[in-house]
């Protein structure tokens, strides 16, 4: 989260890029600007989620197995790979989704130590029931940045 309300003036960047990062101060000041951009639209996709008795992780946990083009499961390895979190993250992310029966797990027959994860009905319905809001909110927010 970037936690600026108010942005410094271009002068106080001016002056801080003079001395630290001299001929930035334009880059500087975009940088901060899309940091505050990205942070509101997160901060507004997290209110949306939480409305929906979910999060953001459990979201995208389902979007990266349900995106998966060639097969219905992905390995434990695979989701967490695909998710900018630690792995410890992950762990109790997946386990909760399973607990409240958005993934079953089931042993990969191939890899012993290996689980797959597969959506569920109910983690299917819950997409349908994010992705127009999901959509609406990213839409939104690009159509603001023209």
């Amino acid at each position: 989260m970037f936690f600026l309300a108010e942005l410094p003036t271009r002068d106080m960047i001016d002056g801080y890029a003079g001395r630290h990062a001299p001929g930035q101060g334009q880059a500087i000041e975009d940088t901060l600007l899309l940091l505050r951009r990205a942070s509101a639209l997160i901060r507004q996709l997290d209110t949306y989620f939480a409305g929906h008795g979910f999060s953001q992780l459990r979201f995208l946990t389902l979007i990266v197995i349900d995106r998966e083009p060639v097969r219905d499961w992905l390995s434990f390895s695979e989701v967490a790979s695909r998710l900018d979190v630690s792995r410890p993250v992950v762990s109790r992310t997946v386990r909760s989704l399973v607990e409240d029966g958005f993934l079953t797990e089931r042993p990969d027959a191939d890899d012993k130590r290996s689980r797959r994860l597969s959506l569920t009905r109910k983690a299917s319905g819950k997409l349908d029931a994010l992705l127009p809001g999901y959509f609406e909110i990213i839409a939104a927010h690009a159509a603001s940045d023209m």
